[in-house]
């Protein structure tokens, strides 16, 4: 699967992507500082599923009704690197059908599926 980790994101979650086989853009690594509406155009352009931690993408998406190939925005009250995998690896087991071209709100005990 192809994602673009947002800079908040982090780094960390990207190698943990790439050492399970997908292909992942960073942007803390290779784009840092570019702003929302580049980071949302460039998963486009290049088929990518949006893993980020800002709810401000939920805005774009829904009230200004951008385009996007998946969106997938971590809400979780423990933001270090273990919960993030664990979200993530959890999202790609149950949903992995399911993340491409939906907005996915994952947190610690549940995952909600919109728009696919």
């Amino acid at each position: 699967m192809r994602f673009l980790v947002d800079e908040c994101s982090g780094p960390a979650l990207a190698l943990w992507l790439r050492e399970h086989g997908h292909d992942v853009f960073s942007v803390y690594e290779q784009a840092r500082g570019i702003d929302d509406d580049e980071i949302i155009e460039k998963a486009v352009n290049e088929d990518r599923i949006l893993i980020t931690n800002d709810k401000d993408f939920g805005e774009k998406i829904f009230r200004e009704k951008r385009f996007h190939k998946g969106i997938i925005l971590l809400r979780l009250k423990d933001e270090r690197y273990d919960s993030k995998v664990k979200a993530i690896q959890r999202a790609l087991i149950d949903y992995f059908d399911y993340l491409e071209n939906s907005f996915v709100v994952i947190t610690e005990t549940r995952i909600r599926i919109s728009g696919k």
